[in-house]
């Protein structure tokens, strides 16, 4: 243990490794996860008194955060509108709820405003909240450096246990009692509200691919249009295939709209299977794929970035944009932060969603332009990361005073807010600026596990005396700002927001910002249509979340 006391990087990336293995242990469908695995390891070997720098701490936090409101951005602002009016309201219940649970706990039991701050992250599953709370801890007036170091010890402690009980307490409610308490099969309920989403296709299961995709490319042999024009044939004229080659005997031709057809000709047509066996009787008989003439289709991934796009259903864009079934393109996938969500007529795209459009080059290159830009996200723009932590960091010192109490939003919610309007504006026309999802997402985790850590390790030798002293008390609060904001949410959402089942779960779990909940919700459900309402919530929250814990600690600090 002297070498690791000595060598603090050691310390901090064996807490790293050995917590992600922690994280890893499957208990049923519960798995802590690496940060809570990470802080569980960094306590321990804090106790032995080894500590890393508070700077690295700040530097990581900040790294975490930014990225974290980069990512939620373009949805965050997205959602700022009235159809997701209706989920804003669950998020709403989320935080005056898990604030004045916490604060009532303080007052009820004589908490200190680290033990309360540490109650508030756990139990709402939100780590930002630890960050946003030390920090705020950090700022009291009227403390002693030993009693900044003490409450914010107690902020990991009471973290760590009650995130134990929130986590498996959400993960259970969600997936698996509320359904009960609806009468609902999950997995029935979102597949009948996916087909209802698709106008009546069953959707696929997880497990599934289609056997007949239904956009394909077919060569026929002319017998029968011959002397027509390609403009002329029906199938074309009517927009429902498109002409990608012609093939007479070894030369190939340019398929414009005035090439004459002559017998013996080979075509080869792309568009939905239906209207390509329509094309088929009018052309002739289908024959093998033909060296030269099989042209595949292109894939492009597109961000929505016109205004006028935003908002739209997929069914309403094919509408509004007739090059879609002109020239035989499809919407096979809709990218949301890190979500899929279902391809399907009724999806709403927005602002800053990747589309993945599948169809024949021709057509592609031509349509691409009309609704968004092609995604660049090769590598990260660091000037534009740089400047935007500096932008948090500038802002996180501003302090305004409501009466005696100062606020600020400190390092961490300043670059929460800089990173969600850098994000979002980068999403406006996605050609500058380029931080990839992979890059967001690793810093995002690394800056968490490394602050989670350091955090841990300077908590370490108070962790003992808390649990001794509020042991019983830090369980019951876990479950208890769990149940009661999920179960005032699930009554407002069905009785008063009407929102559907299905993604009334979801948003539940997005609510508490709870990606196990989700990922046990999907897995029950085997569909994913609880994604749709916990993507809308999820945003909301990572924003909302992490300014309780100034919020709180300005509160408690004052009184």
């Amino acid at each position: 243990m002297g070498v690791v006391r000595d060598h603090p990087e050691l310390a901090l990336f064996l807490c790293l490794a050995l917590g992600y293995f922690v994280g890893k242990l499957r208990v049923g469908p519960i798995t802590l996860g690496g940060i809570c695995g990470t802080l569980i390891v960094s306590l321990l070997i804090g106790t032995r008194h080894v500590t890393v720098n508070d700077d690295v701490k700040t530097v990581f936090f900040a790294l975490f955060i930014f990225s974290l409101g980069y990512l939620a951005g373009p949805q965050f602002f997205a959602n700022l509108n009235r159809h997701s009016l209706r989920f804003l309201v669950l998020c709403l219940i989320e935080l005056v709820c898990v604030l004045g649970i916490a604060f009532g706990l303080a007052k009820a039991f004589d908490l200190d405003v680290g033990t309360a701050s540490g109650i508030l992250a756990g139990a709402a599953t939100e780590s930002a909240v630890v960050g946003t709370a030390t920090e705020a801890i950090g700022k009291l007036d009227g403390l002693t450096s030993s009693q900044i170091t003490q409450y914010q010890g107690h902020v990991a402690t009471a973290y760590t246990v009650c995130y134990l009980f929130g986590l498996v307490t959400i993960v259970l409610y969600t997936s698996q009692i509320m359904p009960m308490l609806l009468r609902i099969n999950l997995a029935d309920a979102s597949r009948e509200l996916w087909e209802k989403m698709r106008g009546g296709t069953r959707g696929l299961e997880s497990d599934e691919r289609e056997a007949l995709p239904g956009t394909v490319g077919r060569t026929y042999l002319v017998t029968l249009a011959d002397g027509l024009r390609i403009g002329e044939l029906n199938a074309v004229r009517s927009g429902r295939v498109t002409v990608e080659g012609v093939k007479r005997g070894s030369v190939l031709l340019e398929p414009s709209p005035e090439l004459k057809l002559t017998l013996s000709d080979l075509v080869q047509v792309v568009g939905r299977r239906s209207r390509i066996i329509e094309a088929g009787r009018e052309i002739g008989p289908e024959t093998p794929s033909v060296p030269g003439l099989d042209v595949p289709l292109a894939t492009r991934q597109v961000a929505v970035t016109e205004k006028a796009t935003a908002g739209s259903s997929i069914a309403r864009l094919e509408h509004d944009h007739p090059e879609f079934l002109r020239d035989g393109v499809y919407v096979t996938d809709v990218l949301r932060n890190d979500q899929h969500l279902p391809a399907s007529a009724e999806t709403t795209v927005q602002r800053g969603d990747v589309l993945t459009l599948v169809g024949a080059r021709s057509g592609l290159d031509k349509l691409v332009a009309r609704i968004g830009a092609v995604v660049k996200n090769d590598a990260t723009d660091f000037i534009y990361l740089g400047l935007g932590i500096v932008a948090g960091s500038l802002l996180g010192q501003i302090v305004v005073r409501f009466g005696d109490i100062p606020m600020s939003l400190g390092t961490g919610g300043g670059c929460l807010v800089s990173g969600l309007l850098f994000g979002w504006f980068r999403s406006r026309k996605q050609t500058f600026g380029a931080f990839p999802p992979q890059a967001a997402n690793t810093l995002k985790d690394l800056g968490l596990a490394v602050f989670i850590a350091c955090t841990g390790l300077t908590a370490g030798p108070q962790a003992w005396p808390l649990l001794k002293e509020y042991g019983a008390l830090l369980p019951f609060a876990g479950i208890a700002m769990v149940l009661i904001p999920a179960s005032i949410s699930l009554i407002v959402g069905l009785k008063l927001l009407r929102i559907e089942k299905p993604m009334l779960i979801g948003a539940i779990a997005g609510q508490q910002c709870s990606t196990p909940a989700i990922t046990s919700i999907t897995q029950v459900a085997q569909s994913s249509v609880p994604l749709l309402g916990y993507t809308i919530t999820y945003a909301l929250s990572n924003f909302l979340l992490p300014l309780t814990g100034p919020i709180l600690v300005g509160v408690l600090g004052a009184g």
